[in-house]
């Protein structure tokens, strides 16, 4: 029940949630993070490789985890129509535009069935400028993940191997986070 409260289901046709045509106002203006609880760490995939499902890079190109091997690499899983998704979308963007002393690379992987002009207008419409507009808008790597509830953030270790998984939203300028970031140098 706590990952239901968390985040937002999976978005698919026979039943959408939000209006992703529109999804420059999917967030209700009065939402807070206070509305959404703080994710929710599972460790229970740890170790396991990153599946080769390729989704569309910045400029709609395959992409593949494994192209960001050699470098710890963070994952969000979201979606412009999840509210807790766009709540922790500032602090996220913030971490990608750090210089992480091991290298570690924040990408954001949008699960919208719509375009990339959505995304990247979406982006653009919210001051985000250090994520590029990733997408898995068949959600073949959600579904290789076996992700159902956006936000999920997964961090993987220079060589590919899962530390840990997040679901639900994350302050990711707290020192928690910077703690649970460190865990990818400890493989």
């Amino acid at each position: 029940m706590g990952l239901v409260l968390a985040g937002c289901d999976r978005q698919n046709a026979a039943a959408p949630q939000g209006d992703v045509a529109n999804a420059a106002a999917p967030v209700a203006g009065n939402e807070t993070a206070e509305d959404y609880p703080t994710g929710v760490l599972d460790r229970s995939h740890a170790g396991t490789r990153a599946p080769d499902e390729a989704f569309a890079g910045p400029d709609g190109q395959p992409v593949r985890l494994a192209d960001f091997r050699g470098h710890p690499l963070l994952v969000n899983m979201w979606a412009t129509w999840c509210g807790p998704c766009v709540i922790e979308l500032p602090s996220l963007d913030a971490l990608a535009g750090q210089t992480h002393p091991n290298g570690l690379k924040v990408i954001a992987v949008s699960q919208d069935t719509g375009g990339h002009d959505q995304v990247t207008g979406f982006l653009a419409s919210h001051n985000v400028r250090n994520l590029a507009a990733y997408q898995d808008n068949q959600m073949q790597a959600m579904t290789s993940l076996h992700l159902d509830t956006l936000p999920t953030t997964i961090l993987y270790d220079a060589e590919g191997r899962e530390v840990w998984r997040m679901t639900g939203r994350a302050e990711w300028d707290s020192e928690r986070v910077a703690n649970l970031l460190r865990e990818a140098d400890a493989r």
